[in-house]
């Protein structure tokens, strides 16, 4: 019993094993969320996370006090008028002074360059975000058109069947003395143009895979599984123009940057404003006599702010900068809203032919060539119809429109 219970282990064991080294060989993809998983590796990605993290380290310095001075004062060294030799010793020289003394910076100005640090870290969050988007977009895309391409593979090789089948009822028919040599040449010709749109497809996708392995930063020949399928259409109520500008203006990460970089900008104004006023330092310092302290002293320092022409100078630099960031952020808002605009009538549109196609163009081209290739097998309809029926069928099914929706669903579904 106890060695049946072992066996057991040992091949449950096996099995465990097994499946989770299979798991490990299992090649990346078949779907688009886990390439976009993986993708959160991307060195450009990481890049720009690590810029904002470096960013976000820069608020507290930015708003802190300055490091405080010392400052030694060693007074007639030489002890001229005693019998001294000279000395360096600080109870063996006429006097000592020490000082210490802090620069304090006008009321308001550290919590404004805390804030500018930390409008400056929200631009660096943003552009992070963007990278993400924009990563995210191509790998969307080439997933897109890597699947359409698999697909747009998998209809050749039906025409391909298609045309063999075709090929052979012509021999037949022309053994039997019923058509031309004619049918027989036209399509071996059709049959050898097809393994050539075959060849040039098995490129395409050759080429989208590296492009794919590369926005995931893995070796151009690493393998991928075979993309499964794509995201489906957004349901109509998220697609909506009005909820997707709301979306826009709220979660779209260039706005958001340039929305950091207006606050940015309006905390620098402030700041240069501020610089009317001065800044200034306190200090304290002990004076030493020999080995005892003999005297304090009070030191307050502040800078005087005369040049008026210089700070005006830097007060309208930063409310050109101000509107100029207000600018950026308009003609980003009409820019990104124009493009939304166009990809949701392009989706709509794309949506309405998939309908089409679906519902009336591909049964009446399937009915069309079953129909022709029942007339060409009685004599009824000659070569050409059958070729144009089989083409006809092809178009359908094999027009990118047929797939474009895929590709819009795909980045319409964020």
């Amino acid at each position: 019993m106890r060695f049946e219970t072992l066996v057991l282990i040992l091949i449950g064991a096996c099995a465990l094993a097994s499946g989770s080294v299979a798991a490990e060989e299992r090649p990346l993809g078949g779907g688009v969320e886990s390439l976009l998983e993986y993708a959160r590796a991307n060195p450009e990605y990481a890049a720009m996370r690590y810029e904002a993290d470096a960013a976000a380290e820069r608020v507290n310095p930015a708003g802190a006090f300055a490091d405080p001075f010392f400052k030694v004062e060693l007074q007639n060294i030489t002890n001229a008028g005693s019998d001294a030799s000279p000395s360096l010793n600080p109870s063996k020289v006429g006097s000592t002074k020490y000082t210490l003394w802090q620069p304090i910076q006008f009321w308001g100005k550290r919590d404004l360059k805390r804030e500018v640090a930390a409008a400056d870290a929200d631009q660096a969050q943003g552009r992070a975000a963007m990278t993400w988007s924009d990563l995210a977009a191509r790998i969307k895309t080439v997933y897109a058109r890597y699947y359409v391409t698999m697909q747009s593979e998998l209809l050749a090789r039906e025409i391909l069947d298609l045309l063999t089948r075709l090929e052979a009822i012509a021999e037949v028919r022309y053994a039997s003395g019923l058509a031309p040599q004619q049918d027989v040449i036209r399509a071996q010709v059709e049959r050898t143009s097809m393994r050539g749109e075959l060849i040039m497809l098995e490129s395409d996708e050759q080429g989208l895979r590296a492009n794919l392995n590369s926005l995931l930063a893995r070796a151009p020949d690493a393998p991928l599984a075979p993309p499964q399928r794509l995201r489906s259409v957004p349901q109509p109520a998220r697609i909506q123009s009005d909820t997707l500008v709301d979306r826009l203006r709220g979660r779209n990460p260039e706005l958001f940057a340039e929305d950091a970089r207006i606050v940015s900008a309006e905390r620098n104004r402030e700041l240069t404003y501020k610089n009317r006023h001065p800044d200034f330092a306190l200090g304290v310092s002990p004076i030493q006599m020999g080995s005892r302290i003999g005297e304090w002293e009070v030191m307050f320092e502040m800078n005087i702010p005369l040049q008026q022409n210089s700070r005006r100078s830097q007060e309208r630099e930063a409310e050109s900068m101000l509107a100029a960031a207000r600018s950026r952020k308009e003609a980003a808002t009409n820019r990104l809203i124009g493009e939304l605009f166009e990809n949701l009538a392009g989706l709509q549109a794309a949506q309405r032919i998939d309908i089409l196609t679906t519902t009336s163009l591909l049964p009446q081209a399937e009915a069309t060539l079953q129909s022709a290739l029942a007339g060409y097998e009685t004599g009824k309809v000659d070569f050409a119809t059958l070729l144009d029926a089989q083409r006809q069928i092809r178009k359908s099914k094999q027009d990118p429109r047929h797939f474009e929706r895929l590709d819009h669903a795909d980045q319409g579904a964020d």
